[in-house]
């Protein structure tokens, strides 16, 4: 493993042992140094070379770090691949489905495509650093899309480093870098992408719903709405739910099913976002009573369609059976609200109000969480954090009942004891 550092000509690259250069006559350089990284299949010496420091000191640390990447067996030769072509021809085709969601997929692809290739695609793989990852950061934050106006929320930003940092992390498997630039990065922190979540969250109060609701019974989608609010699904588990995944005797819902954007258009997925996501949630009487109400008049509908119905068991489908375009229900839903004369929501946000409602009302945190399907409580909490500190002086006051009894009770025993 030997290794040794030297000047090196600016002009014709020619080492360089005097005050000027033997060959071209200049007297500007930069240091140099070459190593033995092994031998070729011949057992022919193989020689890395790498120049442009500006002091020696410099050429000798990076002479240092190769020997240790060599030492370690960590070492990686040098190339001039560019970040997008690892991305792009790279990683995006080895972690193609069925390696991952297909949904997971294209959310990459579009990430890469949209916001990372454009800014820094061009800086070499091996030569990618955290500095360039944190302009890239701050640059989105601030801009999003280069052609439009307006900057990604830290949420969004935060994804994106979680796919670097995964794509890095399996570069450094494929030995294709020696260290994952993203481990020294700084995307948005944790609260803030909390605290931005909360602040695009916008949710009904119980009058809000109840109005919505009532307003919208003779609509089409009436059952829809109503298994959204009362249940918390989300817009993809909500069109990829099935009659035989409904227990109307019990009351309960599994979801098992979403809607995804495939390669061909939307279609029915059955794997899920994570395990917590594929769930058991109790319906509500109310909601049983909708849900057969609207599966009579699906019934008939099914009848009066005959052949030209494509029965996939759903129910909430289209017309002729088949699964909604998630945008298409989120624009009815819009234009449901607007009709209702209610405060304006996303449809995500009947998720936010089912849980921030529930939370409320006191109901434990777990059983929100589980409604949900997130990962954990913690997260529950930390989402609809907003929801708790109205909650602080009841329990304040129920602790106090709890050990001490009802208020009235303690003042007569102090009119006893006196």
């Amino acid at each position: 493993m030997t290794g040794s550092v030297f000047k090196r000509c600016s002009k014709c690259s020619t080492r360089v042992k005097a005050k000027s250069c033997a060959k071209c006559g200049s007297a500007t350089y930069k240091w140099a140094f070459a190593v033995d990284v092994g031998k070729d299949a011949n057992g022919k010496r193989l020689q890395q070379l790498r120049s442009g420091f500006p002091t020696k000191e410099k050429a000798e640390r990076a002479l240092h770090e190769v020997k240790s990447t060599l030492h370690r067996g960590t070492y990686v030769e040098r190339t001039r691949l560019t970040l997008a072509e690892y991305l792009v021809d790279e990683w995006l085709p080895a972690t193609a489905p069925p390696r991952v969601r297909h949904e997971t997929w294209v959310d990459r692809r579009r990430n890469l495509e949209n916001y990372v290739v454009p800014r820094i695609g061009a800086v070499p793989l091996q030569e990618l650093n955290a500095a360039h990852i944190n302009r890239l950061y701050a640059d989105l934050l601030a801009n999003g899309l280069i052609q439009r106006t307006g900057g990604l929320s830290p949420t969004s930003v935060r994804r994106i480093h979680a796919m670097l940092r995964k794509a890095l992390r399996d570069a450094i498997r494929w030995g294709r870098v020696e260290h994952n630039a993203t481990d020294l990065a700084d995307p948005p922190p944790a609260k803030v992408v909390a605290a931005s979540r909360r602040r695009s969250m916008t949710t009904w109060s119980e009058e809000d719903l109840r109005r919505f609701l009532k307003a919208t019974e003779p609509h089409a989608l009436h059952a829809m709405w109503t298994f959204a609010a009362t249940t918390g699904v989300r817009r993809s588990e909500l069109l990829g739910i099935r009659w035989s995944d409904l227990n109307l005797k019990t009351g309960t819902a599994t979801v098992r099913q979403i809607v995804i954007d495939g390669p061909g258009g939307y279609r029915l997925e059955r794997d899920q976002k994570s395990v917590a996501s594929g769930r058991t949630v109790h319906l509500s009487a109310r909601t049983m009573t909708v849900l057969q109400a609207h599966r009579d008049a699906q019934t008939e509908a099914m009848e009066a369609a005959g052949p030209a119905w494509k029965d996939h068991d759903l129910v909430f489908p289209r017309g002729d059976g088949t699964w909604w375009n998630p945008p298409a229900i989120t624009l009815s839903f819009i234009r449901a609200v607007k009709a209702a004369g209610v405060r304006r929501i996303r449809l995500h946000d009947l998720r936010h109000s089912h849980a921030s409602l529930l939370l409320a009302a006191g109901v434990n945190p777990k059983v929100v969480s589980e409604r949900l399907g997130h990962s954990s409580v913690a997260f529950t909490l930390d989402t609809y954090a907003h929801v708790m500190p109205g909650m602080q002086p009841e329990s304040a006051e129920h602790f106090d009942r709890l050990v001490f009894g009802p208020a009235d009770e303690g003042n007569d025993t102090q009119e006893e004891d006196q």
